[in-house]
């Protein structure tokens, strides 16, 4: 079967694309704002509509007058998603009317030859309807009014970009819905490949290290915090394997953000958390320029909660020299303390020095976030843990282990049962964990260890409340029983 066809959703600045992008998806995928120029890389997506498949791209606003080298490099970047799109989707404000930046953009997507649709975005109303007729004089045959907001007109839109598309060389079949637990039994799904959050703070070389990895600039780079604004997914393929890269907003102190940023960047900041609990592993990139800080702790802290597995890259030592960096190893595992299994890998975006040792280090870290540790297997290290280190007696009670099993993957989680679950001391469960990592090398991997008391046959059957009343009740009726003779 051929790929899946592409449409490209291109337009000025602040005209909707965005807002159209995510109603075509389905879900709100691309931040959308007021501001001008929120949308800056190439963002891709898979959409299902009227019984077909494509990919859609989200593409910033292209504004011919912009000299900036920013605005000129955006313009890169919709000219690359206009080359790779079989079909084209130009989006105009119906309620500022033409301008000549409108004619420049009709002429420039002529010259490209594709199928093109011209859509009149915030037409909520029927007299918005009528403003968009304004944009027959740029010699268009046919202008959808619509509005992405409440999707208006959104129908006839999507119909005629299903009828423009390539021809499907078989029918093809929706895709299973990941929330459906029915579908999931049903179907055999192919073993995706692993997810990987690139997280860190503004202008620590995230978008940077994604280029390298991915072998073009397939992301802006720009030495002003917060280039990124949406998070981008690319794949790749390095040492015969697939991974996805998610390349993520900047996260900064509060204290940093500007009254007048705070929405656009709270709504960075909330879709990076998305996309780091849509991942199975998070890459804590540092600025090993600037050191380590508080911040990169409390960033480092969300992947952790949210049960991520994790890497740590310090970048930018190809500014450091061989004292420095080692100092600077030393002083990550001092800030990140709380993360002592987590792997330290010095790179340099720039020069490319470090990032393979990086991704064999991300191969390795998802194996053991995914790998599964029979019972016996389990049980035999338990055993000879036992007889080295037993639990010890707390409050006058004596713990005993019986046996432990794995429960779940992604992450690991264990099961210990035991009789006095709450009797087990912590820094035995710490030592517990620790042996565990030691002995199925799990470097990199949120550990979950959990203590289960065993119970005897029936005890089931009521709460311990319950149970205990009745073992009461059942003595004092002995007790009251005449003896036999």
């Amino acid at each position: 079967m051929n790929p899946r066809p592409i449409v490209a959703v291109v337009g000025k600045p602040n005209v909707g694309k965005s807002s159209l992008f995510n109603r075509l998806v389905g879900r709100p995928l691309a931040i959308v704002h007021d501001q001008p120029g929120v949308t800056r890389d190439r963002h891709y997506a898979d959409v299902w509509a009227v019984g077909r498949s494509y990919v859609l791209i989200d593409t910033g606003g292209f504004d011919l007058d912009n000299d900036d080298p920013m605005g000129a490099r955006i313009r890169q970047q919709v000219a690359l998603a206009v080359d790779e799109a079989d079909v084209v989707v130009c989006v105009f404000d119906a309620q500022t009317g033409m301008t000549d930046a409108d004619r420049e953009a009709v002429a420039m997507l002529r010259r490209s030859g594709k199928p093109v649709f011209y859509a009149a975005n915030k037409a909520d109303t029927k007299g918005g309807e009528a403003e968009a007729l304004d944009l027959y004089r740029l010699g268009i045959s046919k202008v959808f009014p619509i509005s992405a907001l409440h999707g208006r007109g959104m129908g006839d839109l999507e119909a005629a970009i299903v009828d423009a598309l390539p021809p499907a060389e078989q029918e093809e079949s929706p895709p299973p819905d990941e929330d459906s637990e029915e579908d999931s039994e049903k179907i055999e799904r192919p073993a995706r490949p692993p997810r990987v959050a690139l997280i860190g703070r503004p202008n620590a070389g995230k978008s940077s290290l994604l280029n390298r990895i991915a072998g073009k600039e397939r992301v802006l780079v720009d030495d002003r915090p917060g280039t990124t604004r949406d998070p981008i997914d690319i794949t790749v393929e390095k040492n015969g394997r697939s991974m996805v890269l998610v390349d993520t907003a900047g996260i900064r102190r509060k204290g940093k953000v500007t009254k007048e940023a705070d929405v656009l960047e709270g709504a960075s900041v909330f879709h990076a958390i998305r996309a780091m609990e849509r991942c199975e592993i998070a890459v804590l990139l540092c600025d090993g320029a600037a050191g380590i800080a508080e911040q990169d702790a409390k960033i480092l802290g969300l992947a952790v909660d949210r049960g991520r597995a994790i890497v740590i890259a310090v970048n930018k030592t190809d500014l450091l020299d061989t004292r420095a960096r080692k100092n600077l190893e030393e002083q990550a595992r001092d800030k990140l303390s709380f993360v002592p299994w987590a792997p330290v890998v010095p790179i340099s975006a720039k020069t490319g020095r470090g990032v393979g040792n990086l991704l064999t280090t991300i191969q390795s870290v998802h194996a053991a976030f995914r790998s599964r540790i029979g019972t016996g297997q389990l049980n035999r290290f338990f055993e000879q843990v036992l007889a080295t280190h037993p639990p010890p007696t707390m409050g006058n009670r004596a713990p005993r282990l019986f046996f432990v099993t794995q429960a779940e993957t992604a992450p690991p989680h264990f099961i210990v049962m035991t009789n006095e679950p709450e009797h087990i001391h912590f820094s035995y469960q710490r030592y517990l964990t620790n042996q565990l990592r030691k002995a199925f090398g799990f470097e990199g991997v949120p550990l979950r260890v959990t203590y289960k008391k065993r119970r005897r046959r029936g005890e089931d059957e009521a709460p311990p409340g319950v149970q205990g009343k009745k073992r009461r009740a059942e003595a004092d009726r002995r007790a009251r029983r005449p003896a036999k003779r």
